[in-house]
């Protein structure tokens, strides 16, 4: 209490903003503890846990800056974590596990063919690290008015948002009937099995892609799942790879779902040949048909990006010039000055942007 106290008194004193002069308390509080900052939010690794062969489960506690930064955390929402790697800052978005108002947050991350940050995290982290917070989205929330009876559905790691549902509704005393049915690839790859087998009043079946035998439930998610979990449910939310997302839908028209699997872009049948020019630099290529991230990347540039499928927001630039397609939505965009996500946006002919 003493040390939370203090900080908030360096923090926040007029007299230790002057005294530091023109680079501010920050630069010096962050000497004694990196988390101790005001304008960027960051945490703190206070545990690490390597439960499956495929995942890493970090524990955060998050510096004041993060509260006053991003708009309360919802259960089934998502946060972007950074992390330097080879002097470079790279930016994921993830999904708690932990249920809403908790001081500390529980990521549990997936580890992903090639996937850089993913793989980092995995080797290399360990308490005591310090990771960077941002951007509080996403609309994969729980209702404000509960229903009686909810059908919670993941596949692999995207039984992190689904599994803060379910703890948020237990810590609320959630007097309701709820079912938890999560596929994986075995039981020794399943996130949080042992977890949800003491989770009380919640039925929860297991489906096992390659060992069958072993789950509760054969095969993938059909009528038949859903009769023995909850043919009845008032809602339904589901999390995972969009073959399962697609599943449940059939079944469940009305599902309120989420993937992470990046979505397949319509490529430009061809490159507009335009001028695409990166302000704050003197560096201009001609379109190639890619992505103006990528082009960036190709050019030398190196813009800030996370997800690189337009979820996290975190490569949002200034588009001051020029016209561009939204691979996502296939929307083409001709204002003057307006933000666009450049890791889902191609050139329309010449523009401009402010990286």
């Amino acid at each position: 209490m003493f040390t939370q106290t203090l900080k908030r008194r360096v923090l926040s004193s007029s007299l230790v903003d002057l005294l530091t002069g023109p680079h501010g308390v920050d630069r010096y509080t962050e000497l004694v503890d990196p988390t101790w900052v005001r304008g960027d939010a960051r945490a703190r690794v206070v545990a690490v846990r390597r439960a499956t062969p495929r995942s890493v489960t970090l524990l955060l506690e998050p510096n004041e800056a993060f509260g006053s930064c991003s708009p309360r955390f919802q259960a089934g929402q998502h946060i972007n974590l950074s992390v330097d790697i080879d002097g470079r800052r790279r930016t994921r978005c993830y999904s708690p596990a932990s249920a809403e108002g908790q001081r500390l947050i529980e990521l549990t991350i997936g580890r992903h063919e090639g996937g850089l940050v993913s793989e980092h995290l995995y080797r290399n982290a360990r308490p005591g690290m310090i990771v960077g917070l941002d951007s509080v989205g996403g609309d994969f929330v729980l209702p404000a008015v509960r229903p009686r009876r909810i059908l919670l559905v993941s596949g692999g790691s995207g039984i992190t948002p689904v599994m803060s549902m379910l703890r948020t509704l237990l810590a609320e005393q959630y007097a309701g009937k709820v079912a938890f049915v999560h596929y994986a690839r075995s039981p020794e790859e399943a996130c949080y099995r042992g977890k949800l087998a003491e989770m009380p009043r919640v039925k929860v079946l297991h489906g096992y892609t390659r060992t069958p035998e072993a789950g509760d439930l054969q095969g993938y998610f059909d009528a038949e799942h859903l009769r023995a979990a909850m043919p009845d449910a008032e809602a339904v939310f589901v999390c995972g790879p969009p073959a399962l997302v697609a599943a449940v839908k059939q079944h469940c028209p009305a599902a309120i779902s989420e993937s992470f699997v990046p979505p397949v872009f319509t490529a430009p049948a061809e490159a507009s040949g335009g001028k695409v020019s990166f302000l704050g630099s003197t560096i201009a290529v001609v379109d190639d048909g890619r992505t103006l991230l990528e082009q960036a990347e190709a050019a030398g540039l190196q813009p800030v990006s996370g997800c690189r499928m337009g979820i996290c927001h975190s490569c949002t630039c200034r588009k001051t010039g020029g016209a561009v397609r939204n691979l996502i939505t296939g929307a083409v965009s001709t204002a003057e000055s307006e933000d666009i996500q450049i890791c889902v946006s191609v050139p329309v002919g010449d523009v401009e942007i402010d990286l």
